[in-house]
């Protein structure tokens, strides 16, 4: 975890996502006083469906926090919603196809699988406040252990405040 005061462009706090619930909002609407944004490679893999599972069952907590958990992939709408809804997550998740968000928080990365090098993104969460201020980030997220982990940052966080 690493402590940032990074600026999110107000542009892309601005920009309309595709929820799976069928409507857009952008990150601004979603935020509460914070704003936990996961990105995950693919729906539906083992690493992404345990990341998801373990932010659901935390949501309760992270919202008695007001902080709004969101996750990011760019997959398809359809793929998100059939993600969602597999795993009944309490969130929403975004179809992050022309990978916007991704890009805004420098998430696509060069990826090794099996030698074969691909651009990809890089499991990774962010605790932003309605400013747009990047509070606290993780990148090359290990999915044991890592929810927990960003609820007791904000935890500190909202303590602080």
């Amino acid at each position: 975890m690493n402590e940032t005061m990074l600026k999110i462009e107000d542009k892309i706090m601005q920009h309309p996502v595709h929820l799976t619930h069928g409507a857009t909002a952008s990150l601004s609407q979603l935020v509460d006083d914070y704003l936990c944004v996961f990105f995950y490679p693919r729906a539906n893999t083992p690493g992404c469906s345990q990341e998801s599972q373990d932010f659901s069952s935390h949501y309760e907590d992270f919202k008695a926090l007001n902080c709004e958990v969101v996750g990011v992939s760019a997959d398809s709408l359809k793929k998100q919603q059939n993600f969602k809804e597999k795993f009944d997550m309490p969130f929403e998740l975004v179809a992050d196809t022309e990978e916007t968000l991704c890009r805004a928080f420098d998430v696509i990365k060069e990826k090794n699988m099996y030698g074969k090098k691909f651009m990809g993104i890089e499991r990774s969460t962010f605790i932003i406040n309605q400013k747009g201020d990047v509070m606290l980030s993780w990148r090359k997220v290990k999915v044991k252990d890592h929810a927990e982990d960003v609820l007791e940052q904000v935890k500190q966080l909202t303590d602080e405040s």
